[in-house]
């Protein structure tokens, strides 16, 4: 008797859950980089060995009635990292449930700019890095690889997908006890000030006939950082089908605070705009990619950043390297393996 109703109450507790599904996912990689006059560490060496051990943990289960619960964590190891460089660390985890296409998610999300289809497709190389463009978006907050700094930030994030279009919106606040102020620190004897402001993103991806991508995102308060405002926009078409071509422009003008004392002053990224591409050989395993972008900000000493760079996929890996220079003039290269699991 003591059995059979111990077995009619797990059957009772589980009744309209299907088995959860527990996943790990992930990559790692690693090479060398090179950065002219230590640019990679702010006057550090040129040339150091980087490296990422990336694994998300991620659960699932879902309902009778065809809705998916989950959740996720990440464990991450970087080389050199000063928060998690000598030992993987954890991260803020979050929640989703997704149904019909609608996904909802709660915690340490993928914030809707963040997650644009083609804001990062300048990036080449192993280590997907882009100085001409994707180091002049802005800033905006992310999903964190890293535990908050702020424990009282919680985001929320609406995806929904219907064939060939996805819709997002995120909402972030970095403070949702309401208990801290805007808040400073002084470095070099210039005043910080971090604005502590919700944040809310948009962004809409279209493809069109399978060869026309189309992206536009908009970030307000972008990082918590009062009138950081940033707007994206993007195209890519596939001439053939293995040669793509797009264009991508972003204005983050308003990125950044700092100021003297009371005395606040907006250090301006830039509009950038940047023309791209890749195409992949015949035997369909080397692929070679490029851009060219030009940024208005005026601390520039060029207004134009160029890179090229090289994917050979390995079959379930790939080796790749990259040769750029920013709008310092500074010449950056890099070369190394990237293998996903």
């Amino acid at each position: 008797m003591k059995k059979a109703l111990i077995a009619s109450t797990a059957l009772a507790l589980s009744a309209g859950f299907a088995a959860a599904d527990v996943t790990i996912s992930g990559y790692g990689r690693t090479g060398v980089q090179y950065y002219e006059d230590g640019g990679l560490t702010d006057g550090g060496n040129d040339s150091q060995i980087v490296s990422r051990l990336r694994m998300n943990l991620d659960a699932s289960t879902s309902t009778d009635q065809g809705v998916d619960f989950g959740a996720r964590f990440r464990l991450q190891w970087d080389q050199g990292h000063g928060s998690r460089g000598e030992k993987a660390s954890t991260n803020a985890g979050k929640l989703y449930v997704t149904s019909n296409g609608l996904t909802v998610e709660v915690g340490n999300v993928d914030t809707a700019f963040d997650s644009n289809g083609l804001i990062y497709e300048t990036e080449l190389g192993a280590f997907d890095r882009s100085v001409g463009f994707s180091d002049r978006t802005g800033s905006f907050f992310t999903y964190e690889s890293a535990a908050y700094d702020d424990v009282d930030r919680v985001g929320v994030r609406v995806l929904y997908e219907i064939d060939n279009l996805t819709v997002q919106g995120s909402y972030v606040d970095p403070d949702q006890s309401g208990h801290r102020e805007a808040t400073s620190e002084v470095i070099d004897g210039v005043k910080y000030f971090y604005d502590v402001e919700e944040e809310y993103g948009l962004s809409i991806d279209y493809v069109w006939n399978e060869r026309l991508e189309l992206s536009a995102a908009y970030v307000m308060n972008g990082a918590g950082v009062k009138d950081n405002d940033i707007f994206f926009i993007g195209a890519r078409y596939a001439v053939m089908d293995n040669a793509r071509i797009g264009l991508n422009y972003v204005d983050a003008s308003n990125d950044g605070v700092t100021g003297s004392d009371d005395n606040r002053e907006y250090v301006e990224q830039g509009n950038t705009i940047a023309i791209y591409g890749d195409y992949t050989l015949a035997d369909g395993l080397t692929n070679i990619e490029a851009y060219v972008a030009n940024n208005d900000a005026e601390w520039n000493k060029t207004d134009n950043a160029f890179g090229i760079g090289v994917n050979y996929d390995l079959g379930g890996a790939r080796l790749g390297a990259s040769l750029q220079r920013d709008y310092d003039e500074r010449v950056t290269a890099d070369m190394g393996v990237r293998f996903d699991f």
